[in-house]
């Protein structure tokens, strides 16, 4: 399996399968009140569990929901079942938006099988497969520590990547958010991008159905992006930086790394440089 994302039709065969495990990822768009446990209680994939991402979080930092330290990570995903040698299918209630930022996270964190459903809950729920409701009572395991660097990208990795040229850095952010032209909806982050920084939003690598689009089609969404150059991707707080890291795995680029902090804390520290306009 070399896509990076699994249909509906493939997770209803393999539903019950000893070596699958489903995650609901899901996490309230930014402004959105409640809490991605509400929905995961509302209805969910039979026998998933639910992957809290603000919660499986990094303690020491005011940033939104950054990676936590690894032990703290094989702590909570051994309490969910997550054994490294399970094949992982992330979903969320929105279609793709928040289970790539757990695709992701669970690579870093050294796990080799993990996919998205394409569509997520609403395609499953429109192919007319089962729900449930009831809390998940997962088998835990114990999780040795482990962390790949090279897919995590801070600050200065990515003010070096913009000053050095040869490593491009993709933003997620709407065209408007980019231009400095629409307001960021976090209080105090200025407006505009990175010196350098380049724009696909990540609408445009998914569907009107919220499934993610073929190869082909993201060929063109990406034909301002050297594939053949190292990507760092980037977006308001990490999540939907993992939507492009997805589409882009689907083109076999599955080395791109993420900036955790993203503009959260980019556009929020007074000594970075932002600029506006294209």
């Amino acid at each position: 399996m070399t896509d990076p994302v699994v249909s509906t039709a493939w997770l209803a065969q393999h539903l019950g399968d000893a070596d699958l495990c489903v995650v609901d990822a899901t996490l309230p768009l930014v402004g959105q009140s409640g809490h991605g446990r509400d929905s995961y209680m509302a209805g969910h994939v039979p026998g998933a569990v639910f992957f809290d991402i603000n919660a499986i979080a990094d303690p020491d930092t005011d940033l939104p929901h950054m990676l936590p330290p690894p032990e703290n990570f094989a702590e909570a995903a051994g309490r969910l079942g997550l054994g490294r040698e399970k094949r992982i299918v992330v979903y969320d209630a929105h279609g793709i938006y928040s289970a790539p930022r757990v695709w992701w996270t669970l690579r870093v964190m050294g796990y080799r099988h993990v996919y998205v459903l394409d569509g997520g809950l609403k395609a499953w729920a429109a192919g007319g497969h089962d729900l449930e409701t009831a809390d998940a009572g997962p088998l835990p395991v114990t999780l040795v520590p482990r962390i790949d660097r090279t897919l995590i990208a801070d600050l200065t990795r990515v003010a070096d990547a913009l000053a050095g040229g040869t490593t491009q850095v993709v933003d997620a952010r709407s065209a408007g958010r980019f231009r400095g032209e629409a307001p960021e909806p976090r209080a105090s982050l200025r407006s505009g991008h990175m010196p350098g920084a380049l724009n696909v939003p990540f609408d445009q690598v998914l569907n009107v159905d919220g499934t993610l689009k073929s190869a082909s089609d993201l060929a063109q969404v990406f034909a301002g992006v050297d594939l053949t150059r190292p990507v760092i991707t980037s977006c308001g707080s990490g999540v939907t930086a993992s939507v492009l890291a997805l589409a882009l795995a689907r083109l076999g680029r599955n080395d791109v790394a993420i900036y955790d902090g993203s503009w959260t804390e980019w556009g929020g520290r007074p000594d970075t440089a932002v600029v506006t306009g294209a």
